[in-house]
This record gives structure tokens, C-alpha cells and sequence, in this order.
């Protein structure tokens, strides 16, 4: 199937600091996209991979599952590792979960990670009747586009897959398992008004984190998918003065130890 306009993955050589985006459940690069600009107009080296099932249509997503679309994010990050000097990781919703997992299984040679809206949990009542469900209902109603600024939309599918939700499920509470092995510099952003990700998911990743070096931000004008809403600049902005921050503090304690 052709990937739909705005979707495809993004990948620009930029300097010796990398940075992998990792996009959302039923969603597609084009929700990173400004991002992912932004961070390449620094001169950063920029991975915005396109996960398996998403940005087609949402039948080809039944055939997928947390499996597969974690195998693609390990695979961009171990590209970039092998590529830059210090590799950033940066998530967006269900890209947050595998921000997170990566970020536990990688552990020093990720240098740090930015979370907008990270998903933790799938909170609708009926989760619990997926595994059954699953075999009777091929779909429910999309969650894309939660968006306030007005024009602006999200590319992804207009219904949610019943397997691949049952997969996103096992997947979340492998990683909220996973949530004290992460130990890196964390920026977590997060919209109070958000009508996918409660802001109780941001409450429980900051509570089992293992991570000191941890600044939370609101996004008090956006809801959802803030990297196309009113704080997306914050976000740009805010993950970019991060990442100098701790590239800045990186060399002043290689510089110590090698003056040592």
C-alpha cells in the first residue's frame, strides 16, 4: 500500500548529536515532522522512522504488533549509535512507551530523553475485553487529531485496529515493568488537557522512573498531539536547550577527566 502524503519517514546527516523520534499509536511521522525540521535546521543528525502498519491504511496495522513496531526504533537508534558521538531520544504518546523501553534496555548509550504525552496505560474499560474482542471486532473509532490550534491535523487512521490495540496494551504494561532501569536525563512535556493520554500516565512514568536529572513541562495551550498544536515551539525549543545543556555538561566532565 502507498504511504499516505505526509507519512513517509524522515532522515537527515546532520553533526555528531543524534536524535531518534519515535511517533505514535496509529499515527505517522508527519505528527513529528516540525520537529524533526527543526532539530536538523540545528545541524543535529535526525532519524523519524515510519513504524510497521502505520500511515497506510489501518487493516495493514491488524498484522502488526508492539513486536514490530519496537524492532524498528531499536534498529534506527542502533543506526544512529553507530553513526554520532551522543544519541538523544525524543517520543510522542505510544512513541513515549518506546522511548522509554529503549531508553531502559540501551541505558548509557542513550544521553537522554525527551516525552511529549507519554502514553502509560489503556485506560477504556473495554481493554480488559480485547482478547476476546479482538476475534469479533476488527476496529473502533480513530483517536487522531487531538489537536486545539484550529487547521491543523494529524496525519493517522480514522479507526483503531482491535489486535494491534490488544498488542499496544501488552506492550504499556511490559514497559510501566520497565519504567525504574530508566535512569537518563528525562524532559517530560505534557498537555493537562489531553483527550487520548490522562495526565495521570505522566504522573506514573515521573513516579518509577529512576532518572535524577528530571524536568517536567505543561503544555497548558495544546491537547494531544502538542508537536502540531500551540506549544509545539516550546516543545522544539525546550527538547533543542536540553540537549545543549547536557552535550555542554558531557564535555566539561570528559574535558576534566582527560585533564585528570
Amino acid at each position: 500500500m502507498p504511504v499516505l502524503p505526509g507519512a513517509e519517514p524522515f532522515r537527515h546527516e546532520g553533526g555528531e548529536v543524534g536524535v531518534l523520534l519515535c511517533h505514535g499509536f496509529t499515527g505517522s511521522p508527519q505528527s513529528l515532522r516540525p520537529w524533526a525540521e527543526y532539530l536538523a535546521g540545528k545541524g543535529l543528525t535526525v532519524s523519524l522512522p515510519l513504524l510497521p502498519g502505520h500511515g497506510t491504511r489501518w487493516q495493514d496495522m491488524q498484522l502488526t504488533g508492539w513486536q514490530d513496531w519496537y524492532a524498528e526504533v531499536d534498529r534506527a537508534l542502533r543506526e544512529l549509535l553507530d553513526r554520532c558521538e551522543r544519541v538523544f531520544v525524543f517520543g510522542l504518546s505510544m512513541g513515549g512507551a518506546l522511548t522509554l523501553r529503549l531508553a531502559a534496555k540501551h541505558g548509557d548509550a542513550i544521553s537522554g530523553i525527551v516525552l511529549v504525552n507519554p502514553a502509560n496505560k489503556v485506560h477504556d474499560p473495554l481493554a480488559v475485553t480485547l482478547p476476546v474482542a479482538k476475534h469479533f471486532i476488527r476496529s473502533t473509532p480513530g483517536i487522531a487529531s487531538d489537536i486545539a490550534k484550529p487547521g491543523s491535523d494529524e496525519v493517522g487512521y480514522d479507526r483503531v485496529p482491535t489486535r494491534a490495540a490488544h498488542s499496544l496494551r501488552k506492550f504499556l504494561q511490559l514497559v510501566d515493568a520497565e519504567l525504574p532501569q530508566v535512569t537518563q536525563p528525562l524532559l517530560l512535556l505534557h498537555s493537562p488537557q489531553d483527550h487520548v493520554v490522562p495526565p495521570a500516565d505522566s504522573a506514573r512514568v515521573l513516579a518509577r522512573v529512576s532518572s535524577t536529572d528530571v524536568t517536567e513541562t505543561l503544555l497548558e495551550q495544546s491537547y494531544h498531539v502538542a508537536t502540531l498544536d500551540h506549544d509545539a515551539e516550546r516543545i522544539f525549543e525546550g527538547s533543542f536547550a536540553f540537549i545543549g545543556r547536557l552535550a555542554q555538561d558531557m564535555d566539561s566532565r570528559e574535558g576534566a577527566e582527560a585533564g585528570g
